[in-house]
């Protein structure tokens, strides 16, 4: 009956005083979340409800499982014994980093509720996720080395290796060069303030978001939903663009390529109404000038500022749009055009004037040329001189006086017939 009882009070008495520390603890918590609205710090403690209970039930198994009578339990007493030991180093572990995260979450929390400076806010947020992680790897690290010491080989290894130390981190440090570069970079931008997380910069011509900072890779996400991961060491050997450096205003530039006619004055009314409806527009500043021409088009620059990265790119597109649409509903004669004129041959032209010579001076010699009228009019022969005609004299020969006199109606003219003499 013993042999039953025992192992029933043993595993049943922890299992029980395990809840019932747990409830107690949650109970305290929540009413101490309720005394003290201001910090959330409580509240997140209720989180490590769990892990507190399996710290509490493993130490009591520890130390009360040899009390069991079992053959099984004495057989494999040493077993048992580090396996519970292990468990509850393992839990142990635990319960410091969640008790650490909430009070690293709860500081972050309050100081976010007091401050109005966006970028301070993202750079005590940057350092409190890399002084979270650098906890965890602590923690863990201790806690695996605390398991690795429960095994006698394993600390005949360590003193060894504590004998060895300084020839060991020579060639780890050597190995793990660029590991601990990156580690190194990563203590360099959580607390030298080059990259925050939610930073907009420009890596490789990539845009995008900073959206995770650890302590040998930094995460960013595209506008496309894509994420580049890269070592933390690029960010402090390379230049790259940040944004959010310095303040998330950001100004904005918009070209449009017209045509020499195009109307800058109205455009500028235009535009100037465009931003006053706009919401992404933050009102500091904006300009429409003509930066730049060439021979078949001008180069004129719209410039705009927001609130942040997000907004100026919203606000570009809106006005490039916006502008296009309306130069094409009322002045389309500014969007610019391609010639399409086929140039002359020269050759072609050579030809065509030397055509057009002959044709003129043969034009000219049928003018100078004297023509005969084969009908005849009395007797009389028209002769054109000049373009105009007139009458000759009839002679018995029939040939034509040359020069009949003014004088022709009055008989004063006479002729000279061929053949005689004067």
């Amino acid at each position: 009956m013993e042999n039953v009882l025992r192992p029933l009070i043993v595993f049943g008495g922890s299992v029980v005083l395990t809840l019932f520390v747990g409830w107690v603890a949650d109970v305290l918590l929540k009413r101490a979340d309720c005394r003290h609205p201001e910090t959330p710090l409580w509240g997140l403690l209720r989180r490590c409800r769990i892990s507190l209970q399996l710290v509490m039930l493993t130490a009591l198994l520890r130390g009360a499982y040899q009390e069991v009578a079992w053959w099984v339990v004495k057989d494999h007493e040493v077993g048992i014994g580090r396996t519970l030991t292990l468990v509850l180093i393992g839990a142990s572990a635990w319960l410091v980093v969640r008790i650490a995260a909430a009070v690293v979450e709860a500081t972050y929390a309050r100081y976010a509720a007091t401050t109005r400076h966006y970028d301070r806010l993202r750079r005590v947020r940057t350092q409190v996720t890399l002084i979270m992680r650098i906890v965890t790897a602590v923690v863990g690290v201790v806690a695996v080395a605390a398991m690795l010491l429960t095994f006698p080989d394993f600390r005949a290894v360590g003193t060894s290796m504590l004998a060895s130390a300084g020839i060991i981190g020579i060639v780890a440090g050597v190995a793990a060069q660029s590991t601990l570069s990156n580690v190194f970079a990563g203590f360099q931008i959580a607390f030298g303030d080059m990259v925050r997380i939610g930073d907009t910069v420009v890596v490789d011509g990539e845009w995008g978001v900073v959206e995770e900072v650890t302590l040998t890779f930094l995460t960013v996400r595209t506008w496309d939903e894509r994420r580049l991961t890269m070592p933390v060491s690029y960010f402090t050997s390379r230049p790259f663009e940040n944004w959010s450096r310095g303040g998330a205003q950001i100004t904005g530039t918009v070209y449009f390529h017209l045509d020499h006619a195009a109307p800058v004055g109205l455009m500028r009314e235009r535009l100037r109404e465009l931003l006053e409806k706009s919401p992404d527009w933050d009102g500091r500043a904006w300009s429409l000038v003509v930066t730049d021409t060439t021979p078949s088009t001008v180069v004129v620059r719209a410039v705009v500022t927001a609130r942040n990265a997000d907004d100026v790119w919203n606000l570009r597109c809106e006005v490039r749009e916006q502008l296009i649409a309306w130069l094409y509903e009322n002045h389309p004669y500014a969007l610019p055009r391609v010639a399409t004129t086929i140039a002359p041959d020269r050759d072609t032209d050579h030809t065509r004037d030397a055509d057009h010579a002959r044709a003129a001076e043969h034009a000219r010699d049928a003018d100078r040329a004297p023509t005969a009228d084969d009908g005849r009019d009395g007797g009389l022969v028209r002769h054109r001189d000049g373009g105009r005609y007139r009458d000759g004299a009839r002679h018995p020969g029939g040939g034509r006086d040359d020069a009949a006199g003014p004088g022709r109606d009055g008989g004063t003219g006479r002729g000279r017939a061929p053949g005689r003499s004067a």
